[in-house]
């Protein structure tokens, strides 16, 4: 009895079972295997001494080296400009689409939020298309670079720009949810008092959504740290390194013997991002405004015309002209031809569904995605349930670890995979380095919040006292979560499940360090074909790859219907 107790007190009260505590173990069995292993490995050869057995060797001499500095001021630098690219078009969007009414504003949001839904790899290459020399958009136009010049993209500004319109949903999403919270009778109450439209926007409506903003622009700069498909797309041929791609390249180059350099370097990352999570927390607590709840505020007044012709050139500008330019130069039937119409043809698409390599990485990437999201959802509905259902500390601390890979930068993830899957595993005597095992383990740690947090959410807001009736009539663990609890957040479950197969099929960022002959992904194609020159190629996959993710969204939208689709993300 005595040693039940820590357990006990651990993972529940005395009410809870031993099946209870058993599932716990289990869990915490598998978020440390994916997480806490991985990530502790990483903290360890950070901190390891020197070659001549120095104290934090690794680490000063790592920090010292004028290459880390270099990639350190670019990879802040630019994540500010970025992020001030992002709040400046998020806010101004946001403002537009929830303060002005005019038709089709759902399509509208959509397109809105299209940088952010395509792979950061597919939107790099469609902006290099447009920007380019031979860009099917911009050189008939003639506004195109001369025939020989450099493209424009390849530069500090082309990377901070990219990811500032690929970011800037992130802000966007945060100031129009803080939009829909403004109360209506605030708002009539300005215009009765005669106050100028002028006026209440800058002096009710924006004090309003400014903590939101503030929140979002945080959020664009965490993700602006650890991009890794703009800064190898764009900053690896302008050389213009960044932290992300520089851990890239000394482990392309070097492989293991620099591991104790790249984990300082992913150190360093981690830092950044938490930091700005950390602000973004503290930010949202002080900068809160208390409103009174109320009627969310509508539009009632039709925006001019000449705002909607403005407000819809800015979005076709920013998310349909780049992935029209990709379209077209996918079109071309070689490498250097200007498209045309005369010209255009299928033969890249035969080309690429001809080839091994990439239908292998197409296969590759759907079972390791849709084994990641079926096993993200079979591990998130316990978790949630146990940490709604039977709260404690332990579970509490569980719940919070299982966020850590999400929080950090992607290759902070696929690194410590590396340094914890490398050597050979005990008693088995295998390495997984090499395989589709480590690529799959990897999206289990990083994509498990997709689908844990809206489970958690929707658990939280439900009535436990079903649950509870079916506990006392001694219904087993088991089929309470399975009867009772897994309906209840079905729906939410299957949205989370759908966006991690979206972003796990099109990610390159954790594959871009742990792929191997024979262990392709998308991402992985789209890049090497592009940095080998291949960027008609590069297009057609883009183009598949695209139109494979809008299929999904389809398929989603047909499985949950109409009323439980409000759960997917471009739905919020």
């Amino acid at each position: 009895m005595a040693a039940e107790l820590p357990i006990g007190r651990l993972f529940g009260d005395r009410r809870t079972g031993g099946g209870e505590r058993m599932l716990a173990l289990l869990l915490c069995l598998y978020v440390g295997i994916i997480t806490i292993w991985p990530l502790g490995q990483l903290l360890l050869t950070a901190f390891q001494p020197g070659r001549e057995g120095e104290a934090l060797g690794v680490l000063r001499d790592t920090l010292a080296a004028r290459a880390t500095g270099r990639a350190f001021w670019n990879t802040l630098t630019l994540s500010l400009i970025s992020v001030a690219v992002s709040t400046t078009l998020g806010v101004a969007l946001a403002l537009a689409v929830g303060l002005l009414r005019m038709p089709l504003r759902a399509t509208l949001s959509f397109l809105i939020l299209m940088p952010l839904i395509i792979p950061s790899q597919t939107l790099a290459l469609s902006w290099i298309e447009l920007m380019g020399a031979q860009s099917p958009i911009l050189r008939p136009l003639g506004l195109a670079p001369a025939p020989g010049a450099g493209n424009p993209l390849y530069s500090r500004f082309g990377i901070a720009l990219v990811m500032g319109i690929e970011h800037m949903p992130l802000v966007f999403i945060a100031v129009r949810a803080a939009l829909r919270s403004v109360p209506a009778d605030l708002i009539e109450a300005a215009r009765i008092a005669a106050i100028p439209p002028r006026r209440i926007l800058f002096r009710v409506i924006l004090p309003l959504t400014y903590p939101a903003a503030l929140a979002g622009a945080l959020l664009a700069f965490t993700a602006a740290v650890g991009n890794f498909g703009i800064p190898a797309l764009l900053g690896i041929p302008g050389r213009v390194p960044m932290l992300t791609t520089l851990i890239y390249q000394r482990l392309n180059g070097f492989g293991p013997s620099v591991a104790g350099q790249v984990a300082v370097l992913a150190l360093i990352l981690t830092l950044m991002a938490v930091a700005a999570l950390l602000l973004r927390s503290a930010a949202m607590r002080r900068l809160r405004v208390p409103v009174e709840a109320g009627r969310a505020f509508q539009p009632t007044r039709p925006a001019p015309l000449w705002a909607q012709a403005l407000i819809w050139a800015g979005v076709l500008m920013i998310a349909i002209l780049p992935l029209s330019a990709l379209v077209l130069t996918s079109f071309t039937p070689a490498i250097g031809v200007p498209f045309s119409l005369e010209i255009a043809s299928f033969e890249q698409y035969r080309r690429v569904l001809a080839n091994p390599a990439v239908l292998r990485a197409f296969q590759n990437s759907l079972v390791l995605s849709a084994l990641a999201a079926a096993i993200c959802t079979a591990a998130a509905l316990p978790l949630a349930y146990l940490a709604t259902r039977r709260p404690s500390p332990a579970l509490a601390l569980l719940d919070l670890t299982a966020d850590a890979p999400w929080v950090v930068p992607g290759t902070v993830v696929a690194l410590a995979m590396i340094l914890a899957f490398l050597p050979p595993l005990p008693l088995i005597g295998i390495s997984l380095y090499g395989t589709g095992a480590i690529i799959l383990i990897a999206y289990l740690a990083r994509f498990l919040p997709l689908v844990l947090r809206p489970v958690a959410a929707a658990a939280s807001a439900g009535d436990p006292a079903q649950d509870e009736a079916a506990r006392i009539a001694g219904i087993g663990l088991l089929r309470r979560i399975g009867r009772i609890f897994t309906p209840s957040v079905a729906p939410v479950a299957l949205a989370g499940a759908v966006l991690i197969l979206m972003t796990a099929m099109n990610e390159l960022t954790l594959s871009a360090l742990l792929w191997s002959s024979g262990r392709e992904t998308i991402g992985v194609m789209v890049f090497s074909l592009q940095y080998e020159g291949n960027s008609t190629a590069a297009a057609a996959v883009s183009v598949l790859s695209t139109l494979l993710l809008i299929a999904l969204c389809a398929l989603a939208e047909l499985l949950l219907g109409r009323r439980d689709a409000a759960a997917l993300p471009w739905r919020a």
